[in-house]
C-alpha cells in the first residue's frame, strides 16, 4: 500500500520540478517556489505560468481557471491523466503513477487506510490492474505543420560527421538550421509520423547555460511538447522494433542517429527517451509493440566505479526494474572497464565498442 502523505512530503521541490518537466510544464524554481505552466486544465501544449507549487504547504495553486484551485502532486496528475479521456481514472491511479515515476515501492507495512473511500479505490485498482492499459498519444500531443521546416536550410554539421552521424540520416531525419537561434533543429514525431514537437541544439557557447537542448522557437512560435509522451525516432525503428521484439532505449536524440550511421537505417531498433527515465507512457509504446527486451542504453553518469553517481546510477537501474521487469525483460548497458568517458552514450565511441557493450550488458 502508497502512503500518500508521505510521498507527497518526501518529494524535494527539484523532484516537483523533474515531473512538472516531463509534462511539458517549463518549470521555474524560484527557492521554495515553482512557477509553471497551467497544464492541469488547459492541455499539456498549452497554457501560461500561473500554475505555482509552494514546498512549505506541498500543495499548487492555480491562478487562473481550475474551479478547485489549491491541489496536491496526486490531484495534478489526475487533473492531468483525466484530460486523455481514455477512461474514468481515479486517484489512486494517480498515486501509483507518482509512486512508479520516482521509483517508490509500496509500504508494505503500512495496512491503514486513511477513507473508506480509499478502500474502493484500491478494490477498483485492483480488480482492473490496468497499470499497462496502453494510453492513445494522439490524445495528449497536438500536431504542428511541417510546413515550418521547409523554409530552414539543411546543414553540414561537422561536429556531428566527425563524431559519425552521417549526412544521409542528418537528412532522412529532417534535422536542420535556424539562423535566427544558431540552433540545430530537431523535429520529433510521433509513432504515425506526426510533426508533434522540435527541439533545437544551441551552437553558441555562451547560450549552452540555459540548456543545450531547448524547445524550439521559430519565428517567435514554440515548438514545445512533453518528452514524457512519445519517444524520439519510434518513427522510423517501431517496425523494426516489432520484427525483433527488442528496443534499444537512449537518452539524447543524437544516439539513435548514431545508431542509423552505424548500422543502417533499415536495421533501426533505436529510440530516445529525451530526458534521464523511461517513463509509463514510454514503456507503454513499447510494449504495444510486444518487445521481448528492452536494453536500457543511457549516458555513463559516473566517474569511477564505487563513487556516488556510480551507487545512483545503480539504484536507479534497480528501481526501474523492479518497475517493469515483470512485465518484460530489462537489460542494461553498464561500463565496467571504463571504455566510455564521463556523460557518454554507450555509442559515442565507435560502432566496435557499442557493439562489445551490448553483448557484455546484464539483467538484473
Amino acid at each position: 500500500m502508497y502512503n500518500k502523505d508521505k510521498i507527497k512530503n518526501n518529494l524535494s521541490i527539484y523532484e516537483i520540478a523533474n515531473l512538472l518537466d516531463e509534462f511539458g510544464a517549463e518549470p521555474q524554481v524560484h527557492s521554495d517556489t515553482i512557477i509553471s505552466k497551467t497544464i492541469c486544465h488547459n492541455g499539456i501544449n498549452h497554457g501560461s505560468h500561473k500554475l505555482y507549487y509552494y514546498n512549505n504547504t506541498k500543495l499548487f495553486h492555480c491562478y487562473t481557471g481550475c474551479s478547485e484551485p489549491s491541489f496536491d502532486i496526486f490531484e495534478l496528475v489526475l487533473k492531468i491523466l483525466k484530460q486523455l479521456k481514455e477512461k474514468e481514472y481515479t486517484l489512486y491511479d494517480a498515486v501509483v503513477f507518482v509512486a512508479k515515476f520516482y521509483g517508490i515501492e509500496p509500504d508494505r507495512n503500512n495496512q491503514v487506510l486513511k477513507t473508506l473511500e480509499d478502500w474502493h479505490i484500491l478494490q477498483q485498482y485492483e480488480e482492473r490492474n490496468n497499470f499497462t492499459e496502453p494510453i492513445n498519444k494522439e490524445n495528449v500531443l497536438s500536431e504542428y505543420p511541417n510546413t515550418v521546416l521547409q523554409n530552414l536550410p539543411t546543414p553540414i554539421i561537422e561536429d556531428w560527421e566527425n563524431e559519425g552521424i552521417s549526412r544521409e540520416v542528418i537528412k532522412y531525419n529532417h534535422i536542420a538550421f535556424d539562423p535566427a537561434s544558431c540552433s540545430i533543429i530537431i523535429p520529433h514525431y510521433d509513432i504515425n509520423n506526426r510533426l508533434i514537437g522540435i527541439r533545437q541544439r544551441t551552437l553558441i557557447e555562451e547560450e549552452e547555460y540555459y540548456g543545450k537542448y531547448r524547445p524550439a522557437y521559430i519565428n517567435n512560435c514554440s515548438y514545445k511538447h512533453p518528452l514524457g509522451f512519445n519517444l524520439y525516432n519510434i518513427n522510423n525503428s517501431y517496425k523494426n522494433i516489432q520484427a525483433f521484439k527488442t528496443a534499444i532505449v537512449f537518452e539524447s536524440e543524437k544516439s539513435p542517429l548514431l545508431y542509423q550511421s552505424y548500422f543502417g537505417i533499415e536495421n533501426d531498433i533505436s529510440v530516445a527517451v529525451c530526458g534521464f527515465n523511461l517513463l509509463r507512457f514510454q514503456f507503454q509504446m513499447l510494449m504495444k509493440l510486444n518487445v521481448k527486451e528492452i536494453v536500457i542504453a543511457f549516458d555513463k553518469q559516473f566517474k569511477e566505479t564505487g563513487d556516488e553517481e556510480w551507487k545512483e546510477l545503480t539504484k536507479k537501474y534497480y528501481k526501474m526494474n523492479n518497475q517493469y521487469g515483470s512485465y518484460v525483460k530489462l537489460s542494461f548497458i553498464f561500463d565496467s572497464d571504463n571504455l566510455l568517458d564521463y556523460k557518454d552514450s554507450p555509442i559515442d565511441k565507435s560502432r566496435e565498442i557499442f557493439l562489445q557493450l551490448f553483448k557484455e550488458r546484464r539483467t538484473i
